[in-house]
């Protein structure tokens, strides 16, 4: 599990000119829920470029005043003009306490249908999985090597371990071999020549 470090300082002056405030400075504010107490805090780009800017799933190990929190991202708001991060929501993580988070989908193998000239399609990028803090993982695979021409793979395929719940509908594809119109072509008229002899 990656875990990336993060150097936040409290943030006393709250509501709207207070984030404004922040931003001027060049912060982003933030704020940590989860626990009795929700913490106001504003930190740096440079501390969350790699937790915002990345498809992978990571903790954040938030250090306020010398107190380290252990906390995944919840939320990101961008401003609508710039793209620059105006807020960030953090969810606290609490031992034995499940929570819901989107883990990206990887895939193990190589599919024959791909071997044979078709194209691995990928329709569902993230599932969502429940899990306690303990038992969370980064990334969850899928072993597609048995995959053939036109064939496709479910969210019921992945198997999360016995710990981890998906969330999504297990109907779902996530990814398919798609059968390209050229070789669909070929296959055509492979059978009616076929069908011409006998």
């Amino acid at each position: 599990m990656q875990v990336i470090n993060i150097k936040g300082q409290l943030r006393n002056d709250l509501g709207k000119k207070g984030a404004k405030a922040a931003r001027k400075e060049g912060l982003i504010p933030c704020v940590m829920y989860g626990a009795q107490e929700v913490v106001h805090f504003s930190t740096t780009l440079g501390d969350v470029r790699h937790l915002v800017y990345t498809p992978d799933f990571k903790i954040a190990e938030i250090d306020v005043e010398g107190k380290t929190f252990k906390c995944i991202l919840k939320d990101k708001q961008f401003h609508p003009v710039t793209d620059d991060i105006q807020h960030l929501d953090f969810l606290l993580l609490i031992d034995k306490r499940p929570i819901k988070v989107e883990v990206p989908i990887r895939f193990k193998g190589t599919s024959p249908g791909v071997k044979a000239g078709g194209k691995l399609l990928q329709k569902v990028r993230t599932v969502k999985i429940k899990a306690v803090p303990e038992n969370l993982v980064d990334e969850l695979t899928v072993d597609i090597s048995h995959l053939e021409l036109g064939q496709s793979i479910r969210v019921r395929d992945v198997k999360p371990g016995a710990d981890i719940e998906v969330l999504n509908a297990p109907g779902t594809p996530i990814a398919t071999v798609e059968i390209p119109r050229a070789l669909r072509s070929a296959q055509q008229a492979a059978a009616a020549a076929e069908g011409k002899k006998k």
